[in-house]
């Protein structure tokens, strides 16, 4: 009888020992499609950062010279795109970045003159009666927007539904804040921000 409970015995241990080797197995081959999957799938993601370093070396330019910078996060064609807009001095550049590699989707270079702009903003404001000059203009505006500065800030005057005021937007630590304020009361008839 021994020799029979003993021969049982070594096999359930055997039938033990191939069921948790089976399941070892199967759980290895589990992990791996998971791994497979995942990087087949498309859903790797280089980061911000890395998104906005493929954008500034694709522009030549260094983070350190560029203002007004704004990433946002969005779906092209079924792909995760980071967008990127960023000014260097006059320059304003915006790049599509494909969030799985890094590749440059697309680009889009556009020199400002501000200087002409802030021309015709002062000749349209001398041909119009307004009591807020454009300076007035930005320091309310930049009043919202603690540790904002003149360089992240784009204002124009506008003549619409039969009243003057300046609209424009302010890019400050990757947040765009759009407004317009009323160019005789300095009131602001609208603020918004967009957070990524």
């Amino acid at each position: 009888m021994n020799s029979a409970t003993g021969t049982t015995a070594e096999s359930q241990n055997s039938q033990d020992a191939g069921t948790q080797s089976s399941a070892q197995s199967d759980d290895q081959n589990a992990a791996g499609t998971t791994d497979q999957t995942g990087s087949n799938s498309g859903t790797q993601d280089i980061g911000e950062d890395a998104a906005l370093q493929a954008a500034l070396e694709a522009a030549g330019v260094s983070e350190s010279d560029a203002s007004r910078l704004r990433i946002s996060k969005d779906r092209d064609d079924g792909r995760v795109v980071y967008e990127i807009r960023f000014d260097v001095d006059q320059t304003e550049y915006d790049y599509d970045v494909l969030a799985s590699d890094g590749q440059i989707l697309s680009s889009d270079v556009e020199l400002r003159n501000d200087d002409r702009d802030d021309d015709d903003d002062r000749n349209r404001g001398s041909n119009a009666d307004v009591a807020i000059s454009r300076e007035e203009a930005i320091d309310i505006a930049l009043a919202k927007v603690s540790g904002a500065t003149e360089s992240d800030i784009r204002i124009e005057l506008d003549h619409d539904d039969g009243r003057y005021k300046y609209e424009g937007d302010i890019i400050y630590e990757r947040v765009e804040y759009d407004f317009e304020i009323d160019a005789n009361s300095g009131d602001v008839l609208e603020w918004s921000e967009e957070r990524d």
